[in-house]
Protein backbone atom coordinates (compact mmCIF):
# COMPACT_ATOMS: atom_id res chain seq x y z
CA UNK A 1 0.00 0.00 0.00
CA UNK A 2 1.35 3.28 -1.09
CA UNK A 3 0.92 6.30 1.27
CA UNK A 4 0.17 9.70 -0.01
CA UNK A 5 2.31 12.94 0.92
CA UNK A 6 -0.76 14.86 0.40
CA UNK A 7 -2.38 14.59 3.75
CA UNK A 8 -2.07 18.19 5.39
CA UNK A 9 -3.74 17.53 8.45
CA UNK A 10 -1.21 14.71 8.89
CA UNK A 11 1.75 17.30 7.97
CA UNK A 12 0.48 19.42 10.38
CA UNK A 13 1.00 17.05 13.28
CA UNK A 14 3.90 15.53 12.04
CA UNK A 15 5.52 18.97 12.56
CA UNK A 16 3.92 19.57 15.80
CA UNK A 17 5.51 16.14 16.96
CA UNK A 18 8.35 17.05 15.52
CA UNK A 19 8.88 20.41 17.09
CA UNK A 20 8.37 19.03 20.51
CA UNK A 21 11.19 16.44 19.51
CA UNK A 22 13.48 19.05 18.34
CA UNK A 23 12.93 21.12 21.47
CA UNK A 24 13.99 17.78 23.72
CA UNK A 25 16.88 17.18 21.56
CA UNK A 26 18.34 21.11 21.67
CA UNK A 27 18.03 21.20 25.20
CA UNK A 28 20.40 18.00 25.60
CA UNK A 29 22.44 19.09 22.87
CA UNK A 30 23.22 22.68 22.84
CA UNK A 31 23.49 22.50 26.63
CA UNK A 32 26.39 20.23 26.05
CA UNK A 33 27.86 22.23 23.63
CA UNK A 34 27.64 25.04 25.80
CA UNK A 35 29.41 23.85 28.49
CA UNK A 36 32.16 22.53 26.96
CA UNK A 37 32.63 25.53 24.93
CA UNK A 38 32.88 27.87 27.89
CA UNK A 39 34.53 24.60 30.62
CA UNK A 40 38.60 24.35 29.96
CA UNK A 41 39.12 20.35 28.92
CA UNK A 42 40.84 18.19 26.63
CA UNK A 43 38.14 16.22 25.26
CA UNK A 44 38.47 16.46 21.43
CA UNK A 45 35.75 17.57 19.28
CA UNK A 46 34.02 14.20 18.18
CA UNK A 47 34.04 13.12 21.76
CA UNK A 48 31.96 16.52 22.76
CA UNK A 49 29.76 16.04 19.80
CA UNK A 50 28.78 12.33 20.57
CA UNK A 51 28.33 13.50 24.30
CA UNK A 52 25.93 16.33 22.77
CA UNK A 53 24.15 13.85 21.02
CA UNK A 54 23.97 11.24 23.60
CA UNK A 55 22.36 13.98 26.25
CA UNK A 56 20.19 15.71 23.83
CA UNK A 57 18.33 11.67 23.40
CA UNK A 58 18.43 11.71 26.99
CA UNK A 59 16.60 15.41 27.40
CA UNK A 60 14.05 14.57 24.50
CA UNK A 61 12.83 11.09 26.61
CA UNK A 62 13.05 12.96 29.60
CA UNK A 63 10.81 16.45 28.01
CA UNK A 64 8.42 14.26 26.23
CA UNK A 65 8.01 11.80 29.33
CA UNK A 66 7.07 14.89 31.15
CA UNK A 67 4.70 16.47 28.14
CA UNK A 68 2.64 12.45 28.47
CA UNK A 69 2.51 12.93 32.36
CA UNK A 70 0.82 16.69 31.75
CA UNK A 71 -1.37 14.66 29.06
CA UNK A 72 -2.48 12.37 31.96
CA UNK A 73 -0.49 9.50 31.28
CA UNK A 74 0.51 6.98 33.94
CA UNK A 75 4.72 7.81 34.57
CA UNK A 76 5.42 4.40 33.66
CA UNK A 77 3.26 4.26 30.76
CA UNK A 78 4.55 8.13 29.87
CA UNK A 79 8.07 6.24 30.06
CA UNK A 80 7.54 3.47 27.66
CA UNK A 81 5.74 6.02 25.20
CA UNK A 82 8.72 8.13 25.71
CA UNK A 83 11.66 5.89 25.26
CA UNK A 84 9.50 4.09 22.25
CA UNK A 85 9.33 6.90 20.32
CA UNK A 86 11.20 6.72 16.68
CA UNK A 87 14.80 6.45 18.00
CA UNK A 88 15.75 6.81 14.21
CA UNK A 89 13.99 10.09 14.05
CA UNK A 90 15.64 11.47 16.56
CA UNK A 91 19.45 10.28 16.19
CA UNK A 92 18.50 11.68 12.21
CA UNK A 93 17.42 15.08 14.14
CA UNK A 94 20.58 15.00 16.53
CA UNK A 95 23.34 14.17 13.26
CA UNK A 96 21.87 16.60 11.35
CA UNK A 97 21.83 19.32 13.75
CA UNK A 98 25.24 18.58 14.78
CA UNK A 99 26.84 17.74 11.49
CA UNK A 100 25.49 21.74 10.46
CA UNK A 101 27.64 22.80 13.15
CA UNK A 102 30.50 21.12 12.33
CA UNK A 103 30.24 22.16 8.83
CA UNK A 104 29.61 25.50 9.58
CA UNK A 105 32.09 26.43 12.89
CA UNK A 106 34.14 23.27 12.59
CA UNK A 107 32.58 21.73 15.64
CA UNK A 108 30.83 22.02 19.17
CA UNK A 109 30.67 26.01 18.66
CA UNK A 110 27.39 27.52 19.68
CA UNK A 111 26.98 31.45 17.60
CA UNK A 112 24.37 33.09 17.59
CA UNK A 113 24.03 32.69 13.45
CA UNK A 114 24.42 28.81 13.65
CA UNK A 115 21.92 28.32 16.08
CA UNK A 116 18.56 28.82 14.05
CA UNK A 117 20.37 26.61 11.20
CA UNK A 118 21.02 23.77 13.29
CA UNK A 119 17.65 23.44 14.45
CA UNK A 120 16.20 23.97 11.30
CA UNK A 121 18.28 20.99 9.75
CA UNK A 122 17.44 19.38 12.97
CA UNK A 123 13.64 19.85 12.38
CA UNK A 124 13.74 19.10 8.65
CA UNK A 125 15.49 15.90 8.48
CA UNK A 126 13.05 13.94 10.62
CA UNK A 127 10.06 15.82 9.63
CA UNK A 128 9.07 13.49 6.59
CA UNK A 129 9.69 10.59 8.27
CA UNK A 130 7.34 11.66 10.90
CA UNK A 131 5.24 12.16 8.88
CA UNK A 132 5.45 8.83 6.72
CA UNK A 133 5.23 6.76 9.86
CA UNK A 134 1.80 8.49 11.17
CA UNK A 135 0.39 8.34 7.41
CA UNK A 136 1.14 4.89 7.00
CA UNK A 137 1.23 3.52 10.84
CA UNK A 138 -1.26 6.24 12.20
CA UNK A 139 1.83 6.40 14.61
CA UNK A 140 3.09 9.48 16.36
CA UNK A 141 4.65 10.36 20.36
CA UNK A 142 1.36 12.30 21.22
Amino acid sequence: MSITWKNKKNWIKSAHNTKWCLMGCAIGDFGTIAYFQFTQHSLSTLIVMLLAMFNGLITSVIFETIILCRAKFKFSEALKTALGMSFISMLAMEVAMNLTDYILTGGAILTWWVIPISLLAGFITPWPYNYWRLQKHGKCCH
